[in-house]
């Protein structure tokens, strides 16, 4: 065999060495990216797990303060969640009450440390007294004014929206001066919420 010959030959041989060489190299590299990426994975959701039920038993604190503190009435529906909150009206009137300013400010702060980004709809009610017309845009008015308050608290108004629904949906048949004819001018909201927080809420709620 020629010099040449034998020269072409090493490096030839020298070449495909080096070649195998390297696709080792990144077969064990790829492979300690991918353990490395599964180690990761596995501790974010050990994280996450751990980070849940922190959540939840902060949750269940100030949920159980919205309920025992102001009478509040959590709920999921289709929706999200539903808070109905002791939020009330003089008759005829839209004004936000200074004594429901106290249960306002703490519905913002858990809509806000617990739900963020998530979309609150503010709902109006009123009495039976009046038309159904009048009533219609009454409750929109009282809807508008929680907004206007829980918005200058810290929600982002992009994320409020309100609608009346006049003196449908009754807590009872009470009107104007009657007793208990307040618990129908009412506001509540809804949360609409991912499935994560609503079973992080619903978990709370039950105590678990």
């Amino acid at each position: 065999m020629s010099l040449s010959i034998r020269t072409i030959t090493v490096c030839t041989v020298g070449m495909l060495t080096l070649s195998a060489c390297a696709t080792r190299g990144a077969l064990r590299r790829g492979l300690e990216e991918e353990r490395n990426a599964r180690v990761s994975a596995d501790s974010a959701q050990r994280y996450d797990i751990a980070s849940l039920r922190t959540d939840v038993t902060a949750l269940r604190a100030d949920l159980n303060g919205l309920r025992t503190e102001f009478g509040a009435k959590i709920a999921e529906v289709s929706e999200g969640l539903r808070f109905a909150m002791p939020v009330h009206f003089a008759y005829d009137d839209a004004s936000v009450r200074a004594a429901d300013q106290a249960a306002l400010d703490r519905f913002t702060s858990v809509a806000t440390k617990y739900y963020p980004g998530a979309k609150v709809t503010v709902e109006g009610f009123a009495d039976p007294a009046g038309t159904a017309q009048y009533n219609l845009a009454l409750s929109q008015r009282r809807a508008d004014a929680v907004r206007s308050y829980i918005t200058s608290k810290g929600l982002d108004p992009a994320l409020v929206s309100t609608v009346g629904y006049g003196k449908t949906r009754l807590v009872n048949t009470a009107s104007r001066d009657m007793p208990g004819a307040e618990l129908n001018r009412r506001v509540v909201f809804v949360i609409e919420t991912p499935g994560e927080a609503r079973a992080a809420t619903v978990a709370a709620l039950d105590g678990r």
